[in-house]
């Protein structure tokens, strides 16, 4: 699993710290003693998919780590620049987010309101299995979620999510197709708060995300249902599109978090760090496989730390 951006910044590692031996010494690092190596660094990123704006930020941001130090000759150079890089990927990643079954079990109380997740992404990205897997995490903490089928616009939406809630005995309430789907969140939310469950994960139409229409729908929806979360769902194998989706959604909705599906299966990784870059918001969980239980909460130090192993 993102072998390819493992690779990548073991390479960076590597070019940075035979630069700086080879030209600086224990003088002060110079821009110009690095630009070079920045430049094969910015090559070994692109490779591993991480956006071309991204990989503009990260290498800006190891610049102004590095520029300015002086290296002492006790110190290991590697490390020097590995603890550069660690940095800048933590700065964005953005730290652990929200555990939504731990924040949902914080907010249940009688009569209190129910913890709502609005998932935005585009058809294919593995939305609808995504929220079987937290309502299965959640069904196994003690709580009952509630979905809310309000992808009312595509065949087959409506009862993929209502199979998934079969096969985790969770209930779900929908709408007839072409229904105001804002109306099915309001309507799972109140159904939710009647019965004191703690939690309401929404399911949104998931049309091409250049589609306007879809946006002031998604809108509308958000501005119903005072979702806690809008979280971002996408496919780590569809590379710099995810990006682009990553983009779209957060100008046009507002991203608080995202979820990576098929993490498992990504050998480059770059689209992970991308998003996380581009939303500005972290990155909560990974789908790791197909069974309800491959959900992972994301680490970021975990994360880093494995990559620069």
């Amino acid at each position: 699993m993102f072998g390819k951006l493992r690779e990548a910044l073991s390479r960076a590692t590597a070019t940075l710290a035979s630069t700086l031996k080879e030209k600086v010494g224990t003088r002060e690092i110079r821009a110009s003693d690095i630009e070079d190596a920045l430049d094969d660094i910015s090559l070994y990123l692109l490779e591993a998919e991480v956006a071309f704006d991204v990989v503009e930020y990260i290498l800006d941001k190891l610049k102004q780590s590095l520029v300015g130090r002086r290296v002492s000759r006790a110190a290991k150079i590697e490390d020097v620049v590995r603890d550069a890089l660690k940095g800048v990927l933590l700065e964005i990643l953005d730290g652990p987010g929200a555990d939504i079954v731990e924040e949902a079990r914080r907010r249940c109380k009688p009569a209190s309101r129910p913890y709502v997740v609005v998932f935005l992404g585009v058809n294919g990205v593995g939305k609808t299995t995504t929220i079987a897997k937290l309502a299965y995490k959640a069904r196994r903490a003690g709580l009952t979620p509630v979905l809310a089928a309000a992808d009312t616009f595509r065949a087959g939406a409506q009862e993929q999510l209502a199979y998934h809630a079969e096969k985790i005995s969770v209930p779900v309430i929908g709408g007839r197709y072409g229904a105001d789907p804002a109306s099915v969140a309001f309507d799972a939310i109140e159904y939710a708060r009647a019965r004191n469950y703690c939690l309401v994960l929404v399911d949104t139409a998931g049309r091409m995300h250049t589609d306007y229409d879809l946006m002031g729908e998604l809108r509308k929806i958000v501005t119903v249902s005072k979702p806690d979360l809008r979280v971002l769902v996408v496919d780590a194998l569809t590379g710099n599109d995810a990006v682009e989706q990553a983009r779209m959604f957060n100008e046009g909705v507002g991203v608080d978090g995202s979820i990576v599906t098929k993490a498992d299966a990504d050998v480059k990784g770059g689209v992970a760090v991308s998003v996380a870059a581009v939303t500005r918001k972290p990155i909560l969980y990974l789908g790791t496989g197909q069974d309800y239980s491959d959900l992972v909460r994301f680490d970021p130090e975990k994360f880093v730390a494995e990559l620069l192993e």
